[in-house]
């Protein structure tokens, strides 16, 4: 036996040996298929793209790996992304097959998900399949046509089939999903199957296609193990989707059918709860699958949704709550994560944060990517590779926000001698100020903030704050650095707002983000309704009670916002009772309130002792011009280009990093 890594001893629960079927496990890790990547043909066949990222997939240290979810019908029935593998036709079992060899030869268990969609799916066909005609609550999904008896029968075959075709390509097991609202959850929910026949009515009855899939794929793979990912919570009460206990009841039916292993998962995607965001405490959903090892003890229970923490896994493992952390938007974020937390450096994981940037991109027909791993869906790219730097340089990063901290941490991997100025007397930019206002989880964000900060420190960066880079400066340092990286952020662009009467009066929003300002009075309007005046408004109304107006020029608000996290902003506004105005100019600014023109031409006045302006940002171009003359090699990334997100920024200082 090898000797422990320093932190498998600290999480001993966690790395001990299990066992799955007749398959030794290493540990109690199962990496999940995270729904799929996008990144394969229109025409079902895995790319080059794909390969490469399940090759790194293949080295996390996972005991058992599951391969995206391959649909098993011809006619693209169970299709659910344009970029969806397929698994209906010996054709496409090349590319498995080196999949499936390359997680066994990393010491993991292989298991390859089938994924019809149903009620999600048809993509490519205008229409999709379900028990019953249930109109779509979400318009970019396709009108419903009801399955017949035949073709279930036909539909659990091609399960089979599909089943044996992932051993034959050597996966050791299957997987077939329910999570997210797919073909069996439509099944199995009482808001999808409202059949009058055998396979509907009674929660016995609407598990029937259930029971006849299990029962299919053991028949079809008698030797290989079975998981089935099932609903603890459907959060679709509005809908009259299940109970907690009927999806309880559905879980009793799969083990009396003999499934091997229930992963249990929470949420559709048409459920007007989160699931998965970051505004879900971590471990929230524990319960539910503590309930399932109690009610079911002698089947194993793997579990992950919204756990991203390794201590928390070796927790609940030691105090069965599952068999197997389920890991799989943490292993996105960090592919090392295992590694590191066996190696006892925990601190240097980057963790997920939840902004959900990779289902906001897959949910509009585009490969995912990730805030936190600017080289995930590119690992196919030598230019994506962190690898020594042909000419050691000496580079000035200007900004210890995202952009620059993520540049100078990947330059400094490279070889390069960096140094991080910031005129602020902390990392973090300002990502630091706006992450203590948010509503969701301000932990999640400060930790992109403590990554840099640990990085920075193990690397041997310098890092010299409280420290303004202006013209004056670089006279000052002429020469002594070969590369000039600006990465200043943005700021508030006054100017924009200067022919508005009393413009001079309001607050800049960074000042109050950052604790510079408070704003006076019990009455605050917040110019611009994006992200960062409603981060701020809904700080300033949940935690010290004032009563805030947001005024926003377009149509709607939270027009900066990621798709997968609108909602979330609309909720709180009408949650804290925050008055949005849409489709206003600001025209004046006084000591008692706003006035704004409408659209119509009216004018309305909005009571307020303070105004905070958030709706123009500034980029830091004058600085780049400023240092045009002064440096070898000048370069801008994040804010201080374009004002975006915490995303791009990331990934700009990254790109920037390896190329230097």
């Amino acid at each position: 036996m090898p000797t422990p890594r320093p932190g498998e001893a600290k999480l001993p629960h966690l790395f001990q040996p299990g066992r799955f079927g007749r398959f030794e496990i290493k540990n109690r890790i199962k990496y999940g298929a995270c729904c799929v990547s996008n990144y394969n043909t229109r025409d079902g066949f895995i790319t080059e793209r794909e390969i490469a990222r399940m090759k790194v997939i293949a080295r996390t240290g996972c005991g058992i790996i599951t391969n995206q979810g391959a649909y098993p019908d011809p006619l693209g029935e169970g299709k659910a992304y344009f970029r969806q593998v397929a698994i209906f036709d010996d054709k496409f079992l090349p590319q498995f097959e080196r999949i499936a060899a390359d997680i066994k030869a990393n010491g993991a268990m292989a298991i390859q998900q089938i994924l019809h969609a149903g009620r999600y799916g048809g993509i490519d066909l205008g229409y999709c399949i379900q028990p019953s005609d249930v109109p779509q609550t979400l318009p970019h999904f396709r009108p419903p046509k009801i399955m017949t008896k035949a073709e279930i029968a036909d539909c659990v075959r091609q399960h089979a089939d599909a089943a044996r075709r992932a051993v034959r390509a050597g996966f050791d097991g299957t997987e077939v999903t329910s999570f997210m609202g797919y073909l069996l959850a439509n099944f199995n929910s009482r808001f999808t199957n409202q059949r009058g026949d055998e396979y509907g009515g009674s929660v016995a009855n609407r598990g029937r296609f259930m029971r006849e899939l299990i029962d299919g794929i053991k028949q079809a793979t008698p030797d290989n193990p079975l998981v089935v990912r099932l609903n603890g919570a459907e959060l679709m009460d509005r809908w009259g989707g299940n109970t907690e206990d009927e999806c309880f009841e559905l879980m009793q039916q799969a083990v009396d059918t003999g499934v091997d292993m229930i992963s249990v998962t929470v949420g559709w995607q048409e459920a007007p709860e989160s699931s998965i965001g970051r505004d879900i405490e971590p471990g929230h959903w524990n319960y539910l699958s503590e309930r399932a090892k109690k009610l079911f003890p002698n089947t194993l229970i793997t579990f992950g949704n919204r756990l991203p923490d390794p201590r928390m896994a070796d927790g609940c493992v030691r105090d069965g709550v599952f068999d197997y952390w389920e890991v799989c938007r943490p292993l996105l974020a960090d592919p090392d994560l295992v590694h590191k937390a066996a190696e006892d450096r925990l601190d240097e994981v980057r963790r997920c944060i939840g902004s959900l940037n990779c289902l906001s991109r897959l949910f509009r027909d585009l490969p995912y990517t990730c805030t936190m791993n600017p080289a995930l869906g590119h690992e196919v790219e030598p230019e994506y590779q962190v690898t020594p730097a042909a000419v050691k340089k000496k580079v000035m990063v200007i900004g210890a926000g995202p952009a620059g901290m993520e540049c100078a941490i990947t330059a400094s991997k490279r070889g390069h001698d960096v140094t991080v100025f910031d005129k602020a007397p902390r990392i973090g930019g300002n990502l630091h100020a706006y992450a203590v206002h948010d509503l969701a989880r301000p932990d999640d964000l400060l930790s992109v903030v403590q990554h840099y900060e640990t990085m920075a420190r193990k690397l041997g960066i310098a890092v010299r704050l409280n420290t303004e880079v202006h013209a004056k400066f670089m006279r000052s340092v002429l020469h002594e650095y070969d590369v000039c990286v600006v990465a200043a952020g943005a700021g508030i662009d006054r100017s924009r707002f200067a022919h508005v009467e009393g413009a001079a009066k309001m607050l800049d929003a960074l000042d109050v983000a950052h604790g510079r300002v408070k704003p006076k009075g019990p009455r605050i309007v917040v110019i611009g309704g994006g992200k960062i005046g409603l981060t701020l408004a809904e700080s300033l109304r949940k935690r010290d009670g004032a009563t805030v107006t947001v005024v926003e020029a377009d149509k709607r608000i939270a027009g900066d916002v990621k798709p997968s996290f609108k909602w979330r902003h609309a909720a709180w506004v009408e949650e804290l009772g925050i008055e949005c105005i849409t489709s206003v100019t600001l025209v004046r600014v006084a000591d008692d309130g706003v006035t704004v023109r409408e659209a119509k031409g009216g004018e309305r006045f909005v009571a307020a002792d303070s105004v905070i302006l958030t709706a123009a940002a500034q980029p830091a171009h004058a600085l780049l011009h400023e240092f045009e003359w002064m440096v070898d090699e000048l370069h801008g990334a994040g804010d201080a280009l374009i004002p975006r997100g915490l995303e791009q920024a990331i990934q700009e200082g990254f790109r920037l990093g390896v190329r230097l």
